[in-house]
């Protein structure tokens, strides 16, 4: 399957049971209820996906799992956050193998790469497949910023196909259109800011919400597609208490605790995370009932 960069790709979080082994059963309950809503594509074992702490094998049965479950409806792409080069290329080429359709990838781990290295290895991993790749660009956790100077020594990567962006200034969506046009496709990688850029031009919007309310991320993405800026801020400012939850530090925690209180995953982590607990959860808590006490209706939103 050809990936179309645009539209909603929740970074979907991992399940695990109470015993700590994965909990497919719900991982796909979950993954269903986002296709079902409309989403475009799924990215497994992303941060949200806590992937510092997947196995192989655990990313190999996430990924064949989505594959099987989705039936070819969305693409299913897997994150690779890997220290070192041939791990990377070693995990692009497993990816394929599993069924997965598209990569995203994160600069090197562990080790805070200059812009020759940081291109070399983005290189590196791209020569090595035919999978269509969105580099995810954050700099405020990852420490490394693939800046305009980067992109353009990229240009004659064809599987570099897109951008997930979270530098967090949504002017660099009007930089890297002005500097490349359509050639990378951007996607919104902060729930935040995700409706501004969007506006400002961005292709689609890989969200971390979205594992609790697809209905309403897809809603907003596809209302501004179609010009229904007053009625998709409506929703977005609803949003905004629960998308803040996908800055904070424990936004694993925090998501997860909002897919539990839907009733489409639960607050299992992987340590050393561990659940929210005290003024931390019923704070959350209390923001996750007020916004369901106060669900927005939503248009025939599949329809436009």
């Amino acid at each position: 399957m050809a990936i179309e960069w645009k539209g909603v790709f929740p970074a979907l979080t991992t399940n695990f049971t109470a015993d700590d082994e994965l909990d497919l059963p719900l991982f796909t309950k979950n993954l269903l209820f986002q296709v079902e809503a409309g989403v475009d594509g799924v990215v497994v074992g992303g941060s949200l996906g806590e992937a510092s702490t997947l196995t192989l094998n655990e990313k190999e049965r996430l990924v064949r799992s989505a594959v099987e479950s989705v039936e070819g409806k969305v693409p299913v792409l897997l994150n690779i956050a890997e220290g070192a080069t041939r791990d990377a290329i070693n995990q692009a080429r497993q990816a394929k193998k599993w069924g997965a359709e598209g990569l995203m990838l994160l600069p090197p781990m562990r080790y805070k790469s200059d812009a020759r290295e940081t291109v070399e290895y983005f290189k590196a991993v791209a020569q090595a497949t035919d999978l269509p790749i969105m580099l995810y660009n954050n700099p405020v956790e990852y420490r490394i910023e693939v800046t305009l100077s980067m992109f353009e020594s990229m240009l004659d990567c064809e599987t570099i196909q897109a951008v997930k962006e979270s530098t967090r200034d949504v002017t660099n969506v009007t930089r890297m259109i002005n500097a490349f046009g359509d050639r990378y496709k951007l996607l919104c990688g902060v729930d935040t800011i995700a409706m501004e850029e969007l506006l400002l031009g961005a292709h689609g919007w890989v969200a971390g919400l979205v594992c609790a309310f697809p209905a309403e991320t897809v809603a907003i993405y596809r209302m501004v597609q179609a010009g229904m800026i007053e009625e998709a801020t409506r929703i977005y400012r609803w949003f905004m208490p629960l998308l803040e939850f996908d800055i904070r530090p424990k936004l694993v925690q925090y998501i997860k605790l909002a897919e539990a209180m839907v009733g489409y995953g639960s607050e299992h982590v992987r340590a050393p995370r561990l659940k929210l607990a005290g003024k931390e959860r019923t704070d959350a808590i209390e923001i996750i009932e007020q916004a369901l006490a106060n669900t927005p209706a939503l248009p025939d939103y599949l329809s436009l």
